[in-house]
Order: structure tokens, then sequence, then C-alpha cells
């Protein structure tokens, strides 16, 4: 059996007299989608930026690649190959898709980027950054200013920004979040495409989303893990119906 790509052992952080993740254990295989639910304030965000760097944990192990990462800067964490995306958009606005992509293979490359130069003086950056707009469906709109981008564009755009740092996993943090019912369906195939490439850990509110791209699940309430399994055993889990997806949940 391959070795789980990120582990997560007994993470616990506390705001005050709230434990918000509490001793949180979960695995993540190569190549599978693992989708963290749960309701509002069941800690998921805090989970994320434990695992990429933003919070610290007061206590637990963050392992990726078999490397403990548990005090490594949010820096060095995307060279070694964790990228993530956000709940809230965030695209410089005033850059065009392309050069908010480029930004990112520049983080990656650790080579210089300025937007005075043409861009040809700069082919490496350029020719990953439309690589990665490729990879999501952006590149005829790869001169756009990213401010001009619709909502699901701009979320697709937030993908190719994570993909352009080459990485091994992709932490998406409600990628759906404020899309229309069109958005969510082109971006639910983005996503089911990315997962024969990717391994990914998916934080969602759309059940019907992570139903169809999740591998397996881990129901985050009030800090702690409940329950991880298949679609199947997480959907007839009673302990999991009763306290997030509801009796009635038939989705």
């Amino acid at each position: 059996m391959a070795d789980a790509l990120l582990r997560l052992d007994g993470l616990r952080k506390q705001f005050g007299g709230l434990a918000v993740t509490d001793g949180v254990s979960l695995d993540v295989m190569p190549g599978e989608i693992h989708a963290v639910i749960g309701p509002n304030g069941a800690g998921k965000t805090t989970l994320i930026h434990e695992i990429t760097g933003i919070v610290a944990p007061d206590s637990g192990r963050v392992v990726f690649g078999g490397r403990d990462i548990t005090r490594l800067s949010l820096p060095r964490r995307v060279r070694a190959g964790l990228a993530r995306s956000f709940q809230i958009t965030s695209v410089v606005a005033g850059f065009t898709a392309l050069e908010n992509v480029a930004l990112a293979a520049q983080a990656r490359s650790g080579t210089s980027f300025r937007f005075v130069r043409p861009a040809a003086s700069e082919r490496a950056l350029n020719d990953a950054a439309m690589d990665a707009l490729s990879e999501v469906g952006l590149a005829e709109r790869a001169q756009v200013s990213a401010g001009a981008l619709s909502h699901g564009e701009k979320r697709a755009l937030e993908l190719a920004i994570a993909l352009a740092t080459r990485p091994r996993l992709l932490l998406l943090d409600e990628p759906l979040a404020g899309a229309g019912p069109e958005e969510t369906e082109r971006l639910v195939a983005l996503l089911t495409r990315l997962k024969s490439a990717y391994t990914i850990l998916l934080v969602e509110h759309d059940m019907q989303a992570v139903f169809a791209l999740a591998d397996r699940i881990s129901v985050l309430v009030y800090g702690r893990i409940i329950a991880t399994g298949s679609v199947a055993a997480i959907r007839a889990n009673p302990e999991v119906r009763a306290a997030y997806l509801g009796e009635d949940e038939t989705c």
C-alpha cells in the first residue's frame, strides 16, 4: 500500500478557550481527492492554515512526502509542493491573467519577473504560465485583465496560479464559493479533469460537488474528525447524517 502524501497527526489549535482543531488526524493518499466537510465553524479553514503554515498548531504534526513540515515556513512549503486556493478570490485585478500566473511561476522558480520588460524576455515564465492557463481552459483569456474575468473564470485563474507552482498537492478551500449553477458545473468539470493528474485536498460546502468528485471524505465537527470513508460510507453514516448531512439528505 502506498504511503500517504500528506499525514496529519493530532493537530490541535486553540484560540482562547476554544479548540478550533482538536486532535485532527487524517491521511491523504497519492492520486486521490480527499474532501473535508463540516458545518460552518467546524475548523476547516484553520486546518488548511495549519497545513500551509499560515497558522502554527499548538501540538501535532504535519508530514508531507514523508517529511515533517510542521515548523516549515509557508514559502518553503510551496517549494516543497503544496499549493492552495482561498475561499475569497485572491487575484491581482489590475494584472492580466497571464501576469497573475507568471508571478506564481516566478515565485516557484526564484527568477526575476518585471512587467515593464517585454514578455519575450521572460519566455520561460510565460510559457509555464500559459501551460497552466491551458490546463484550466483560460488560454484564450491570457491577456485579459483579471478584474474583467467572470467569477468562475477568476476561480479557474486561482487554480492556474496554484498549478504554476508545480504542486504535488492542491489544497482547495471552497473553490465553488459564490459560483452560480453554470459556473459550478464548469468548475466541477475542471476539477474532474485535474483529479487525474493531481492529489487534491478539497474543503467544500457543495455536497453534490463533493459526492461527484471525492474518493474519500473526512467529516470535521467542532474541531474533530468524526468519520472518514468513501462517499457511500459517509452518506450512510448515522452520526454524520445527524451532525451535518441531515436525515433528509438524499442528493
